[in-house]
């Protein structure tokens, strides 16, 4: 095959060979040349609106406790609770996720159905000072309020009775939402929470009360520093409640059966060790679903980040970035303030 040479003389000759790209025609790299080009194409976005806070309230603290196996994370007094929460609100968190730890416990957990139990106090304080500003958010289980621990009221023989447990759940439901809670998160893993939580909510006139359900959720070794948080007096385990973490399959029944019983939105939790399920969730679910980046992550990150083995802000991101990535629409982390100060010091 003959060309005619640009500059007029003879024809320049190209084999076949030479006309065949010795260089690859598809290049990735073109679109991550630039930050304006890895921003614009990148398909994860994470922003403070999609995280969600923890916060634990003491009952009877004059000051902040830090909680030494969850370095920055402290047991808040009601002043610092009403600060920590108008801070999540000024970096642009989406919500807060409440926990309270009472003075007194007892074998049925009577502090959370109390109408001036500390979980209740804890919600119309932090109402009073960000409702409206983000979503304030409670759980409803019975273990920081039970002497053994345990996530519900137990039968003489020492096991956790399903049924007679989903009354307590019902009757603290409804308190929060007299606090003026906007959602409230069963995490108990009872069978048939939901539905008996909606059931409360609604015969109460509590319609609008959102729930979201801990729909799968493990039993995990990953949960240890958590429970120094809440004071956790549990002997044993909660592994008759809680899903075994071999199980895969299983987290998608626990979701279909609490969508059905009205969930609004569910939840995965922990969240790294179970992006497989997180996944699934997500393509099953037709409502937001969010996904818990439990205490364990939180720590081991802390202690790597202490001793100078990772970049703690780059690992954070990465983290939560993951967890978007398989699908959650928001994440309960301990991150969650700061991390959102990162992103809108970056948008």
């Amino acid at each position: 095959m003959a060309a005619q040479s640009q500059a007029g003389g003879p024809p320049a000759f190209v084999t076949m060979t030479e006309a065949v790209p010795q260089y690859p025609i598809a290049r990735p790299r073109r679109l991550r040349r630039t930050a304006a080009m890895r921003r614009f194409v990148r398909e994860t976005d994470l922003s403070g609106r999609r995280l969600v806070q923890p916060l634990f309230y003491k009952e009877g603290l004059a000051t902040p406790t830090p909680v030494a196996t969850m370095p920055g994370v402290s047991q808040l007094d009601l002043d610092s609770l009403r600060r920590a929460a108008a801070q999540a609100a000024a970096a642009g968190v989406g919500g807060v996720m409440l926990f309270a730890i009472p003075a007194q416990r007892d074998d049925c957990g009577t502090a959370a159905v109390a109408p001036e139990g500390p979980l209740n106090v804890a919600v119309r304080a932090v109402v009073e000072e960000v409702g409206g500003d983000l979503l304030v958010m409670a759980d409803v289980c019975l273990d920081e309020f039970t002497d053994h621990g345990h996530c519900g009221v137990l039968t003489e023989a020492g096991e956790v009775d399903n049924d007679a447990t989903l009354a307590h759940y019902g009757q603290m439901a409804v308190l929060l939402a007299e606090a003026g809670v906007d959602v409230a998160s069963p995490s108990g893993m009872m069978d048939g929470q939901v539905a008996a939580i909606r059931a409360a909510l609604d015969g109460a006139g509590h319609q609008d009360v959102a729930i979201l359900a801990y729909a799968a959720k493990y039993a995990s070794a990953f949960y240890g520093p958590f429970r120094e948080a809440v004071d956790s007096t549990l002997t044993g385990d909660r592994r008759t409640y809680q899903q075994d973490p071999g199980n895969r399959r299983e987290a998608r029944r626990e979701v279909l059966l609490d969508l059905a019983e009205g969930a609004d939105m569910v939840m995965v939790k922990p969240a790294l060790g179970y992006l497989d399920v997180l996944s699934d969730v997500a393509r099953e679910a037709l409502v937001p679903v969010l996904a818990y980046q439990v205490s364990g992550e939180y720590s081991m990150v802390e202690a790597a980040a202490e001793r100078g083995w990772l970049d703690r802000r780059s690992v954070v991101l990465e983290t939560l970035g993951s967890i978007r990535r398989a699908g959650a629409d928001g994440i309960l982390t301990y991150w969650a303030t700061e991390a959102a100060g990162w992103l809108a010091a970056e948008a």
